[in-house]
């Protein structure tokens, strides 16, 4: 009697800074159907799985971080050796959570929670959490590499949670293609691996009935259309990803992250990426981030671009 093949294993791994909001993203995938396991140490990855097949399990999530510091550097080469075995299928998606060290000083201040890598015998104890957090960095160094990197320093837990949901509660395309808009005003976002500058362009800022309204609304996006230098600026990030793209493909790459920024991140840089998502949409897996939303005057008409 021929033995019933062991199912496919969609695996997340959830990495990262400690304050980071790992937590909240186990909890986004617990939502969605991943059975999910936290601060499991890398030596029982395997064993784990093993039994989660023989259970027919099919949606996994894990996460791992420096609360096991000790076998930390041995998770990379595990993680080589599953997606190479011959006898189990999985498909593996790495997620690092990463934010600036100001935030997680802040974060932690609040909570008034200790740094695992805290030492609680130091008497300067802000001190002590950024060499804390410093090392953790370090630690983590390899793996941010190999991870799809999100950058949680400017965005809330509900937002963290429902984009969370929306890259990896679905099936995946080959690639997936994630375009922000920001505020260079509120920094810049880490997890970009393009970025472009559009603070040049014609700002409707400037015309007071388009001021209160965003790049999502009909009147701004047709004075923004009108305008050549705006036509030739998404015609020229358009045709560089259009080349780049089946070469990144090639190179294994399961996500891109392509960052547009204005001053304000209300008008160009939202209705640049409105549009460019629109267009690669026809053919790769695309979603759409607005990091500074919650700025965003109200009320403002919004339609939902990644439903075309």
């Amino acid at each position: 009697m021929t033995p019933t093949p062991s199912p496919t294993i969609e695996l997340v791994l959830i990495t990262g800074m400690s304050g980071s909001g790992k937590s909240i993203a186990l909890n986004a995938l617990e939502d969605v159907g991943f059975y999910c396991v936290d601060n499991l140490p890398p030596e029982l990855l395997e064993p784990f799985l093993a039994l989660e097949q023989s259970h027919r399990a099919n949606k996994v999530a894990i996460a791992m971080d420096v609360r096991s510091a000790s076998s930390l550097p041995s998770l990379p080469q595990r993680l080589a050796l599953l997606q190479n075995s011959p006898t189990r299928k999985v498909q593996l998606t790495i997620l690092f959570l990463d934010a600036s060290t100001d935030t997680l000083v802040r974060r932690f201040s609040e909570t008034r929670r200790l740094h695992p890598l805290s030492l609680k015998t130091s008497h300067d104890q802000r001190r002590a959490l950024t060499e804390a957090i410093e090392h953790e960095r370090e630690l983590l160094k390899e793996l941010h590499e190999l991870a799809l990197v999100m950058d949680t320093s400017l965005i809330r837990a509900s937002q963290l949670r429902s984009q969370i949901k929306e890259m990896l509660g679905s099936s995946q395309s080959p690639l997936t293609l994630i375009f922000e808009s920001f505020a260079f005003k509120r920094g810049i976002p880490m997890n970009a691996d393009f970025m472009f500058d559009v603070r040049m362009l014609p700002n409707p800022h400037y015309e007071p009935e388009l001021k209160p309204l965003t790049g999502r609304d009909e009147p701004v996006a047709t004075f923004l259309a009108a305008q050549p230098e705006v036509v030739q600026m998404r015609e020229q990030i358009q045709g560089f990803l259009q080349y780049w793209l089946p070469h990144m493909l090639r190179d294994h790459r399961s996500y891109v992250t392509v960052a547009i920024g204005c001053t304000g991140g209300q008008h160009r840089s939202v209705y640049l990426v409105e549009q460019l998502a629109h267009v690669f949409a026809a053919k790769w897996s695309t979603r759409v981030r607005h990091r500074e939303a919650n700025e965003w005057p109200q009320p403002s008409v919004t339609v939902d671009s990644t439903k075309d």
